[in-house]
């Protein structure tokens, strides 16, 4: 399997997003690189394809990174396409790559100003009696796991996000006994869970991984906080802070990390088509554009 202690090839991961294949490459002088993938069938046709799992994972690189994909052989993966999710950072498990969505960085090696609109908003919340704090998840009580929870789905529903960001309970599970998670909650005056956010550690980084704030609590921007002390925390650790980006180019989403940031990179990903021939033929009647692999995409 393609492991390794970085939580995006953690067993927790792996088994959270229900791995089912390792693609193995090697260059027949001992050095291999080992990449998580989910083998899916296509829907009414006897074909499967493969995708990274959810996140940054890249592949466990044993002394072989950036393969120039014309010198693979890829049809023996019996595969008609595979979508690499590489790295936020570092060595990349192909060479070139295809650039997607900016991503922003809390840099603590870097002078960290927000803007003075969310310092003004975090003083405010703290002279109203908010309460942060930032620990490895498997110390945290139940309750603040089922806060985290309950303002992460709140969150998910306002939002309209797609069933793919309602994990199952069993999917938290694995999240939660990782030694690689942090939770940093900010609790309300009165005690209650009012924001908070699960970060995880891969690849010399913290990862902003999920995160909510309840409804009840939105007037007060806790967020803010959580951030705040999220800052704190990958300072502390001497370590980037990788916030992620929006759900589209120029959202809200994307505005809002940007200002929090001072620092950004491009996500990269790798578009491999195994059976060429076999492809062009299922992407027939589909929308053109650059969703990848294009027979999944909507029809025209």
């Amino acid at each position: 399997m393609a492991l390794s202690e970085d939580y995006f090839r953690s067993a927790h991961h792996l088994r959270a997003e229900r791995v089912t294949h390792t693609l193995v490459i090697e260059d027949g002088e001992g050095h291999a690189q080992r990449v998580p993938l989910i083998v899916r069938p296509i829907e009414g046709t006897p074909y499967r394809d493969a995708i990274s799992p959810y996140g940054f994972p890249g592949g466990v690189l044993d002394g072989l990174r950036e393969v120039a994909k014309e010198a693979v052989d890829w049809e023996a993966t019996g595969l008609v396409s595979i979508f690499v999710r590489d790295r936020v950072s570092g060595p990349r498990c192909f060479a070139g790559g295809t650039e997607r969505n900016e991503v922003f960085f809390i840099d603590p090696r870097l002078p960290v100003e927000f803007r003075e609109m969310h310092y003004r908003h975090i003083r405010r919340n703290l002279r109203l009696g908010f309460v942060s704090t930032a620990r490895p998840v498997r110390e945290v009580s139940r309750e603040e796991r089922e806060g985290f929870l309950t303002a992460y789905r709140q969150t998910m529903v306002r939002e309209g996000a797609s069933p793919r960001y309602f994990f199952s309970d069993a999917y938290f599970e694995e999240l939660f006994s990782s030694p690689s998670a942090w939770l940093v909650t900010t609790r309300a005056p009165e005690g209650g869970v009012a924001s908070s956010a699960l970060c995880v550690s891969s690849d010399g980084m913290l990862h902003y991984y999920l995160g909510g704030t309840m409804d009840a609590h939105l007037p007060r921007s806790p967020a803010k906080n959580v951030f705040g002390t999220l800052a704190e925390l990958c300072t502390q650790l001497g370590v980037p802070l990788h916030l992620g980006g929006g759900v589209r180019p120029g959202d809200s989403l994307e505005q809002f990390k940007r200002s929090l940031a001072n620092a950004s990179s491009r996500l990269h990903t790798h578009e491999l088509i195994c059976e060429p021939a076999l492809y062009a033929q299922l992407a027939e009647g589909h929308a053109s554009g650059d969703f990848f692999p294009a027979y999944r995409a909507p029809r025209h």
